[in-house]
């Protein structure tokens, strides 16, 4: 017992350590992430797969945006006596139960002309009585938002509209009537999600619809839609949800009661909401007035969860009436360049309409999770009994039974969690306990000098020669985990060249060009080392370098761009001190990508190397060789991009690399979210409209599209050379219909 005094007393502080965690006086980033993890999985694990029967989503999607002599109504917005024309039939033909709009009509509807022959009547043609006249008779006719609003009185109607925290940003359109008013929670500690502006619909509108509903979707911090808020606080007065109004309006518009507990054995700070009524309905939410969504399977038609329906259809009464008959109608778009996809814990990429379809069907259900103050008290109970159990046993266990004994306090603990999460809609804390488990395991498997000290020379030995001193000593912590043997691993490359270097090399004697070879690939090399890359090897001018080995790394890919653009800046530094010694300035090219590859030790029998092979290697080199030909100073692949989503790109185009028979779109990184300059942005739109442009081989408006750019960039080779020549290539030679706008590359 005394020789395990140490390692019970490290155990017992690393036990304290996620007591105050528990306790909110010591915040834990890792663990709070991974718990938004443990949420996601164990709501993946536990959604019913199963369609709801009561809610349709009547689509917006490509069918129904496609040209009108393909069947389509066109590209969006369309004119409201077509949506009127839907809204009719939605009603008097298939006689739905309610209508809730997952669209925002902020803006007049212009496409009768009837602004332009007001102008009219009002300047050039105003002493014209004979078409003074005529308009006042045309005019109830091309009133399509006055139609509009009179085909959606006395119906049961919702509009959305949304909120934002922009203060900049003009308030639009009119709100509907708050469902709490201002003053209801005085004296009250609650932390209501707070809007400064908002994005309404015309007043015309919105006063002849039954009610509205915000659509205001916020992520958490990770990026992840996971709660929607209840009551959202703006200007003082409070608001409610599309799919909390859809639910009051099928219980008659029952008003909305704020819920508290009957007992009071809070601290002074709680405010003691912890749900909110409408009519028999309980609907919880957290201390932020948000409730937890409760996905029912993968979204979008291929989802199974809720049927989708294309707009097109229902206008042209293609639908079955059964299919439509007595349901909550929910419009929204699935079309991707509309933007209303979303980013859940069930799919990267989800329509965001269907979160409201599952909140309305969780309502309904009462299935929504609820996640009280009282779980604190659990998480800690949770924390102190199994952390003193296995700090105070764990110590004198041999290995085996030391592992048999976390194996199964992790599955009780894990199996208790569950049962509760999916039957009790109880969300109880599970992440810190899971990572207390393992670290106890972990520092009693581990502990010794010997071990360390041991594990530290290994490390040191097989890697200390291609990765910076304080990743050798992270991996030393773990040395089993690391090997040189071959493996296949999702990383991060990095090619880098000097631009010129042939020309650059002549003009300089032997003893010159080593100096400044040490001089730019010193530093060069600094940069990869802070970003936590592994330096492969130079060749002549060039560097290779990878990230996501020896050392897994879960930011490879930004790690990588970060390095790439911080390469840039160390040569700018040089430049100065470069002209003092009479040395040319040095330009490199940065080629990135990322995707799957070989690692480990290769070569011969007589010398071998630890590298990265594979096809996504290749790329990276290619990519590399190409940085000149768009004068770009790092050019990426789109593996590198999807991963790094806190980053700006554009589209530089679309290629055959020399050795790949398939396409690749090609990008380039401007920087970082919110620090890109409006200019840079702006410029960033106009490259892509003529990238669209040019991929539908309308030449003279992409050539139009290329002169705009010049004249916002004067001097850049992509604008002024690359296009303005394969343009002019393409017009003589066109590439036919079935042309995928990419080009093809046959040198390296």
């Amino acid at each position: 017992m005394k020789k395990q005094l140490v390692r019970i007393g490290m155990g017992l502080v690393l036990v304290m350590v996620f007591l105050l965690h528990a306790a909110k006086w010591l915040e834990l980033p890792l663990i709070q992430r991974l718990e938004a993890i443990v949420y996601d999985t164990r709501l993946t694990l536990t959604m019913p797969r199963t369609l709801d029967p009561r809610i349709v989503i009547v689509d917006i999607d490509e069918k129904s945006l496609a040209e009108k002599e393909k069947g389509g109504e066109g590209r969006w917005p369309w004119p409201r006596d077509r949506l009127g024309l839907m809204l009719d039939k939605l009603f008097d033909h298939y006689h739905i139960a309610i209508l809730g709009f997952d669209v925002v009509f902020a803006e007049r509807d212009e496409s009768s002309g009837l602004r332009v022959l007001e102008q009219l009547a009002q300047k050039e043609l105003r002493d014209v009585g004979g078409f003074q006249s005529a308009l006042q008779r045309l005019q109830p006719q091309l009133d399509y938002d006055a139609i509009f609003a009179s085909q959606m009185r006395s119906r049961a109607v919702v509009l959305g509209y949304t909120f934002t925290r922009d203060e900049e940003r003009a308030k639009k359109g009119l709100l509907p009537a708050a469902v709490l008013p201002a003053g209801t929670f005085l004296a009250k500690n609650i932390g209501f999600p707070s809007y400064t502006s908002h994005t309404a619909n015309l007043q015309v509108l919105q006063e002849a619809a039954a009610t509205g509903g915000h659509f205001t979707l916020d992520p958490d911090p990770d990026g992840i839609l996971r709660r929607i808020p209840m009551l959202a606080e703006h200007a003082g007065a409070y608001y409610e949800p599309l799919s909390l109004a859809i639910v009051r309006m099928l219980l008659g518009q029952a008003p909305v009661v704020p819920g508290y507990p009957g007992d009071k054995i809070w601290s002074k700070n709680y405010s003691g909401l912890e749900w909110i009524e409408v009519g028999p309905l309980k609907i919880p939410v957290d201390e932020a007035v948000t409730a937890l969504i409760p996905y029912r399977g993968k979204g979008g038609r291929a989802g199974s969860s809720y049927k989708y329906i294309s707009a097109v259809d229902v206008i042209n009464e293609r639908v079955e009436l059964d299919d439509l008959k007595g349901k909550i109608i929910l419009v929204g778009t699935t079309a991707p360049g509309l933007l209303d996809l979303r980013a859940t814990p069930v799919e990267t990429v989800y329509p965001g309409v269907e979160v409201h379809a599952n909140m309305i069907g969780g309502m309904i259900d009462g299935n929504i999770k609820q996640k009280p103050p009282y779980v604190v008290g659990a998480e800690f109970i949770l924390l102190i009994i199994a952390g003193v159990s296995m700090a105070m046993l764990l110590p004198m266990l041999n290995p085996l039974k030391s592992l048999l004994v976390t194996i199964a306090v992790l599955i009780a603990v894990l199996a208790g969690n569950l049962v509760v999460f999916h039957f009790g809609n109880l969300v109880l804390p599970l992440a810190s306990g899971l990572v207390m488990i393992a670290l106890l395991f972990a520092l009693n498997m581990s502990y010794g000098y010997f071990v360390e000290a041991r594990g530290k020379r290994q490390i040191t030995g097989l890697f200390g020669q291609y990765v910076p001193p304080e990743l050798v000593d992270e991996m030393a912590k773990n040395p089993e985990s690391f090997s040189m043997e071959g493996e296949s691993r999702e990383m991060t490359v990095l090619f880098t060249d000097v631009r010129g270097f042939t020309t650059i090399s002549e003009g300089l004697d032997p003893k010159q060009l080593s100096r400044l070879m040490n001089e730019f690939l010193t530093p060069l090399t600094e940069v990869i080392y802070k970003h936590r890359g592994t330096v492969d090897k130079f060749m002549g001018d060039c560097i290779m370098a990878f990230w996501g080995a020896p050392l897994a790394d879960a930011n490879h890919a930004r790690n990588g761009i970060m390095a790439g653009l911080e390469m840039h800046e160390a040569l700018a530094k040089l430049k100065t001190e470069f002209q003092k010694r009479g040395w040319p300035e040095i330009r490199i090219g940065v080629g990135l990508n990322t995707g799957r590859m070989s690692v480990g030790n290769m070569g011969s029998k007589l010398r071998t190397a630890y590298t990265v092979m594979g096809d996504a290697v290749n790329l990276a080199s290619r990519l590399e060789g190409i940085t000149k030909e768009y004068g770009a100073d790092i050019i990426v692949g789109e593996g590198t991009r999807d991963a790094v989503p806190d980053v700006v790109f554009r589209e530089l185009d679309r290629v055959r690399v020399k050795g790949k028979d398939v396409a690749v779109a090609i990008f380039e990184p401007i920087g970082l979210q919110g620090q890109v300059a409006k200019s840079r942005l702006e410029e960033v739109k106009l490259y892509s409209q003529f990238l669209r442009l040019y991929r539908g081989q309308d030449w003279d408006q992409a050539e139009l599209q290329l002169f705009n750019l010049q004249k916002l960039v004067p001097g850049n080779k992509l604008y002024s050379e690359t296009f303005v020549e394969r343009i002019s290539y393409l017009r003589a030679n066109p590439p036919g219909k079935d042309w995928d706008g990419a080009f093809t590359f046959t040198t390296k």
